[in-house]
């Protein structure tokens, strides 16, 4: 009985010490963090090095972007250095909850149903909800979103730009897209009329696609939705330190930073993909 007691308490400390390393990813001298790669100005993947992109290895170029050079500023404070893993939207929770990635900083808003599932830091950018339309339509000269009533309007998979389209009313609600590279190609081709998107990302749609425009809407007549970013982390460790210590590393960079580091993105996002 004795050693079956015994038994049993080395292996509820193993546990213990397993649950331990999973809820506080800071055994090593690596941050590793989940993006996209593909959704300029936030992120996208070069073939180029500069000095704010991160290599992805294995010869498939780096990754830049503004979220990398947030990625980077969070490593440093960390005493890290960073890694990017360039991973599809629907598989970045996924690569979180299994361990593959420390953290999720890929321009994702912390909604009620993501919060189910991630711990967010508070946002470390806030920009404004927009449409992308053909320049040559009547839709660039509109400022309500119930103008779009009886038109075409597609958004990115799995995202808030997606569920925010049915608050316009009779709005035909197309299949979304999985990146905004396609989103564009159907905004070109006629398949839509209009895609949602948040300001930095169609400032650089439009600055690299002649004949798109963007349209503002007036005060009350735009989108009910959140459109700040936040970074996310595994779900159950928000007070662990390692949670504590990258929000005080976002903390420490300031707003005006931040401003100048997504137009520093926006100025040298890829002029196409």
């Amino acid at each position: 009985m004795k050693k079956l007691l015994a038994a049993i308490a080395v292996a509820s400390l193993a546990l213990t010490a397993c649950g331990s390393s999973q809820t506080d990813p800071n055994d090593d001298d690596t941050f590793t963090v989940g993006m996209e790669c593909n959704y300029a100005p936030f992120n996208w993947q070069t073939k180029d090095k500069t000095s704010t992109s991160v290599s992805l290895g294995d010869g498939a170029g780096y990754c830049d972007g503004y979220d990398v050079m947030i990625s980077k500023k969070i490593a440093k404070k960390l005493g890290q250095k960073v890694e990017v893993k360039k991973i599809s939207w629907d598989g970045l929770q996924p690569a979180l909850d299994s361990g593959e990635i420390d953290a999720i900083i890929a321009g994702m808003t912390a909604n009620k149903k993501r919060e189910k599932g991630i711990d967010f830091t508070t946002p470390y950018y806030s920009s404004e909800t927009v449409m992308i339309v053909r320049s040559d339509s009547e839709m660039a000269g509109y400022n309500d979103i119930q103008q779009f009533s009886g038109h075409k309007v597609m958004g990115q998979k799995n995202t808030n730009y997606d569920t925010i389209i049915d608050q316009i009313k009779g709005v035909s609600h197309e299949t979304p897209k999985a990146t905004y590279p396609e989103l564009v190609v159907a905004l070109q081709n006629g398949d839509t009329d209009g895609i949602t998107a948040e300001l930095p990302v169609a400032n650089g749609i439009v600055s690299a696609n002649q004949g798109l425009s963007i349209i503002h809407f007036a005060d009350g007549k735009g989108f009910d939705n959140d459109s700040s970013v936040s970074i996310g982390l595994k779900d159950g460790t928000r007070k662990t330190k390692f949670f504590k210590r990258v929000q005080k590393a976002l903390d420490s960079i300031s707003e005006e930073q931040r401003q100048q580091m997504m137009q520093d993105a926006v100025d040298h996002s890829p002029a196409e993909d």
